[in-house]
């Protein structure tokens, strides 16, 4: 078959060198001078990020997590000359159903593992072939070689990826600009799409003449925000490879711009390691670190920006849509909001918890989600 032809199995394989030389980086990092009692107010927290990086190149085993990745169906394939890393874990019994899951930034695949285990397991007859492919230029989707791999090339690419697989319709569930690439997906694939289920909703869309009240005090915060933390994308989305040269170069600079966006955006109350342990960390950064794909990675940010499309109006479509919602540290959009900018929204769960990563934070609490949503859709319309 054609498809047997185009998919290669994957595994992941470090060299050793390549190891040997990250470990002896990290040990030669050279921190900067800060104010002693700054925390985490002026940025990374400097001692957090001693005991980051010395986990990572004294007691982290990448080669434990490596098997660990490598427990997970990869594979690779090439559609329209870009080359695409995918897990394709199929369901274990049961009616399956086709989920694409999609991640978001400063994250990769990883992110979404937690998932697969509860996916594809049958509860009440229904589970899931679930699809998670590396977004282009994050893991092992290399980096692009020229301009314009925007959110919208990124899910025509993944649209023909779920052809080849076999899947001509299918569900996806997204975050952060993997919600971007499933806005796309919704827009331009709306008779193959199943359902659209997003983690939060977009807060950067036109703003009304006439907000609700919760709707006014949303749009607060957000401008709040956009003040105190939003730095990173105003940098990411105008001079991406000046700041990549750095975070490609250093490890511990890599490290220190991803795990403050973690502390930050995910639920950790301050406290970091509570919700995401080192080893997650670590491993999330390897990824990043051994692919040399943060440079790519960010650019997606200014590609994203200038893709005009994914800011247009959306058509009419008959695709349902559901959102759960995080917890008060990742934003959370009001009801109205959800509404006002996704027709058809037939899920809105807020269970208080998790913020920008919930793969991670809260599976199983998404997972149920997904499987919620996808017996709605069910109940609303025949078997998905």
């Amino acid at each position: 078959m054609e498809k047997d032809r185009i998919m290669q199995a994957f595994s992941i394989d470090v060299p050793d060198e390549q190891l040997s030389d990250l470990h002896a980086r990290l040990a030669q990092t050279r921190f900067p001078e800060g104010v002693e009692d700054a925390g985490w107010d002026y940025g990374t927290d400097l001692n957090f990020l001693r005991k980051l990086v010395a986990y990572w190149g004294e007691d982290f085993d990448w080669r434990a997590a490596e098997r660990a990745l490598n427990g997970y169906p990869q594979f690779t394939t090439d559609i329209d000359g870009v080359r695409l890393h995918i897990v394709h874990a199929k369901a274990q019994g049961g009616t399956a159903t086709p989920l694409l899951l999609l991640n978001g930034w400063p994250s990769n695949f990883v992110e979404l593992l937690p998932l697969v285990s509860r996916l594809t397991l049958p509860e009440e007859g229904r589970a899931f072939d679930v699809v998670i492919p590396s977004l282009v230029g994050f893991g092992f989707s290399p980096h692009p070689r020229s301009k314009g791999m925007n959110l919208t090339r990124i899910a025509h690419l993944f649209a023909k990826q779920m052809t080849e697989l076999g899947y001509e319709r299918f569900l996806v569930s997204g975050s952060d600009l993997g919600a971007g690439v499933e806005l796309s997906l919704v827009r331009n694939y709306p008779e193959r799409v199943i359902g659209a289920h997003y983690a939060n909703v977009y807060s950067r869309y036109p703003r009304p003449e006439n907000p609700t009240e919760a709707e006014k005090a949303y749009f607060q915060k957000v401008d709040g925000w956009v003040f105190a933390e939003a730095a990173y994308a105003m940098e990411q989305s105008t001079k991406p490879l000046t700041l990549a040269v750095g975070l490609n170069d250093s490890p511990a600079g890599l490290a220190a711009w991803i795990v403050e966006k973690f502390r930050t955006w995910g639920d950790t109350g301050g406290d970091i390691e509570s919700v995401f342990p080192l080893d997650t960390l670590c491993s999330i950064l390897s990824v990043y670190w051994f692919t040399q794909t943060i440079g790519s990675s960010v650019t997606l940010y200014k590609e994203a920006f200038a893709d005009r499309e994914i800011m247009a109006p959306m058509p009419e479509h008959g695709v349902p849509q559901g959102v759960l919602v995080p917890a008060d540290c990742d934003l959370p959009a009001p009801r109205a909001w959800g509404e006002r900018h996704l027709r058809n929204l037939i899920r809105w769960t807020e269970p208080g918890r998790g913020g920008h990563f919930p793969a991670l934070e809260i599976p199983s609490i998404l997972a149920g989600d997904i499987r919620g949503f996808a017996r709605d859709i069910a109940n609303s319309s025949g078997p998905a």
